[in-house]
């Protein structure tokens, strides 16, 4: 990818974290899931780590390889237009070294942002050492200066809500804490998936001056409030991905069961539409 145009799509993607209003990142797990997206109008697309990996038969949580991860996301960025943000997990290392070879491979896809979690998978330490998770975030953002002309994008994703950490009290004043630590480190955002309680959300943005990012979830505020508390980002995460394979389930199970095709054949995108999205 050209370097200027790189620069300006890293420059369009700061900017949208700067808006007025609360603006959607829908995720991609392949080209044509992305293409759909920047057809129906969005103006930049995340990956899901999860639909990626459950697309191609791995449990979410680190477990596809990560030469495999990279070329998903290198055709979801070689085929859309518009900003691509990557989610890496935890970074598909479990040193600063191998993390930013990681990272390293993944700005060469061009994508403008990651997102990196403090979730480690272990029930008995559910979160990275909070010093360990700064360091890592200051040392993607020093690999950054070196690779580009712009800062990638850094969302700083803490799991506090998420994986429900503590108690009620304790998980608030933590997500705080971690999101001003990450903020010194230069992330650009804080990822908090799983808050969807207003009051809650309100605070935390009253206690931040970094862009907040959250997750579509059931009971989440609609986008008017968010945009009103000053919440930047909403990503979807696996959700288009989940209501995807519910629809295939759903298909399959209308076919085998009532021997009909209606959900298939209804409102399916003709053959040639799609046929011209997937070509090059």
């Amino acid at each position: 990818m050209d370097q200027n145009h790189r620069s300006l799509k890293m420059s369009n993607f700061h900017h949208l974290h700067q808006q007025s209003s609360s603006f959607v990142l829908p995720n991609a797990w392949d080209a044509i899931s992305a293409k759909m997206f920047e057809e129906s109008g969005f103006e930049a697309i995340g990956t899901t780590s999860a639909g990626i990996a459950a697309s191609l038969g791995y449990k979410d949580g680190g477990n596809i390889p990560l030469e495999k991860m990279i070329e998903v996301i290198q055709l979801i960025t070689s085929s859309v237009n518009v900003p691509v943000s990557a989610d890496i997990e935890a970074g598909y290392g479990e040193t600063i070294k191998e993390v930013l070879e990681t990272v390293e491979k993944i700005i060469a896809t061009g994508v403008v942002g990651i997102n990196i979690e403090d979730g480690t998978g272990k029930p008995d330490q559910p979160l990275y050492d909070l010093s360990f998770q700064k360091e890592k975030i200051a040392a993607i953002k020093e690999l950054s200066y070196a690779t580009d002309d712009a800062s990638l994008f850094i969302n700083a994703r803490t799991d506090t809500y998420w994986l429900h950490v503590g108690d009620a009290t304790m998980r608030l004043k933590e997500t705080v804490r971690r999101a001003k630590e990450f903020e010194g480190a230069g992330a650009d955002c804080i990822f908090v998936p799983g808050l969807t309680d207003q009051t809650i959300i309100q605070h935390l943005r009253e206690e931040l001056s970094l862009p907040i990012n959250l997750l579509a979830s059931p009971g989440m505020p609609s986008l008017t409030e968010l945009s009103d508390i000053g919440i930047e980002r909403l990503s979807c995460g696996s959700g288009p991905f989940r209501a995807t394979v519910t629809l295939l389930k759903t298909i399959s199970d209308e076919i085998m069961g009532q021997q009909t095709f209606h959900h298939m054949m209804n409102d399916a995108m003709p053959y040639d539409k799609i046929a011209n999205l997937g070509g090059k």
